[in-house]
């Protein structure tokens, strides 16, 4: 677009592609986010009380929670109640200029304001429909998905804690982080499709479908050799050492997943026997005899501190690491060069967010908006979708 009134475009690989964004909470704002620092214009369509992690505090920038702050940078936003016609239509001519709509409505849940996928791409065939839910659009489709839920019910839980101990959460929201970055694949990979063919499609994207295929490893020993994984704490159930092992001070994360690698390893601590004894010298042996690797390993690495080993370990090229806090990974990042937090915004308005995860030789991430406040463009925003439309999208 080129009117006065119409969102302004930015750089970027999506730059020119329309996204109207009606989800909220995390993996459909996660989504968009990413589709945002690409060069999408997104609009972030709000109900009137704003997203639900506006609310969720603490901890809080000023008075506005972080967590709203981490997903929704580079937005514009517009607060509609669909309850209400007039907003519904306003809604609607959205969904028709849009390139893409991304949702996390309860399936079926928007057919009743005449933005479900059939009524959207009956007026705007070209449109790239995304729908993220927690069990799909069948059978699935009336429980209602919350991160911690999928987590239970994949079987993530059943891996996580000490083997005697109680099943636990990921720290993070993991499936809805996964489904995000699934539904963004989804929209680029159908955004491809609409280019060759010009037919747009609908993509869709589960939370429960997400955290079987994240599960990789453990989901392969399931379908394919039979095998129901159980908690090894911190122990990998096919490599070691691949796991926390204490030294003079704190624990080192050490991982030779390689023979190559644990001959280094060995080499390093003074052992290198170790590296051709029989039993260790292959990984299989060394996973099934752990217990009896184990207690060589912690005896040399008692003699050091955790950060003296790292750079030892490291410089010889061995896969080891501490256990940080979070401001221990930013902190490490930044040692590596990876410049982890950008400012969007000025002034007042400037927040420190996370950078875009992927690096481009020759269309980086851009970081044009700060995260909205409700309905900080909306009057903008319905200016321009309730004129005529005189160029196109």
């Amino acid at each position: 677009m080129t009117d006065d009134t119409a969102p302004e475009r930015g750089g970027g690989p999506l730059s020119g592609v329309l996204v109207a964004d009606f989800s909220r909470v995390l993996a459909g704002p996660y989504a968009t986010m990413l589709l945002a620092d690409l060069g999408a214009e997104v609009v972030k369509v709000e109900g009137p009380k704003g997203d639900d992690t506006r609310t969720w505090m603490p901890p809080v920038r000023g008075d506005v929670s972080t967590y709203y702050l981490g997903v929704n940078r580079g937005k514009r936003s517009i607060a509609l109640d669909l309850r209400d016609e007039e907003d519904a239509r306003v809604a609607r001519e959205l969904a028709r200029r849009a390139d893409v709509l991304v949702e996390n409505f309860k399936p079926g849940g928007l057919a009743k304001y005449g933005l479900d996928y059939a009524s959207v791409s009956a007026a705007n065939p070209g449109v790239v429909y995304a729908s993220i839910s927690g069990f799909g659009s069948g059978a699935g489709r009336d429980v209602p998905g919350y991160d911690l839920m999928v987590q239970a019910m994949s079987g993530l839980m059943s891996l996580t804690g000490d083997p005697d101990g109680p099943a636990y959460r990921a720290g993070i929201s993991v499936f809805d982080v996964m489904a995000g970055n699934h539904a963004a694949i989804g929209v680029l990979a159908a955004l491809r499709h609409r280019d060759a063919t010009g037919r747009g499609q609908h993509v869709e994207v589960n939370l429960l479908s997400s955290a079987l295929t994240g599960l990789v490893n453990h989901s392969s020993a399931y379908v394919a050799g039979g095998v129901v994984p159980y908690r090894m704490g911190n122990a990998h159930p096919s490599v070691f050492p691949y796991e926390p092992l204490p030294t003079a001070d704190n624990d080192l994360i050490v991982a030779a997943g390689n023979d190559g690698q644990f001959r280094k390893l060995c080499e390093v601590l003074g052992i290198p026997e170790i590296a051709d004894d029989p039993r260790f010298a292959r990984n299989a042996g060394r996973t099934a005899r752990r217990e009896e690797l184990r207690p060589i390993l912690v005896e040399r690495l008692a003699t050091r501190g955790a950060l003296e080993w790292f750079e030892l370990l490291v410089a010889a090229g061995v896969p080891c690491g501490p256990i940080n806090t979070i401001d221990g990974g930013f902190a490490m990042a930044e040692r590596f060069g990876l410049d982890p937090v950008v400012e969007v915004g000025e002034g007042d308005r400037a927040v420190p967010t996370t950078r875009h995860p992927i690096r481009f030789s020759a269309t980086p991430a851009a970081y044009r908006l700060p995260p909205p406040e409700l309905d900080e463009h909306g009057d903008e925003l319905r200016k321009w979708l309730t004129q005529e439309e005189d160029h196109d999208v």
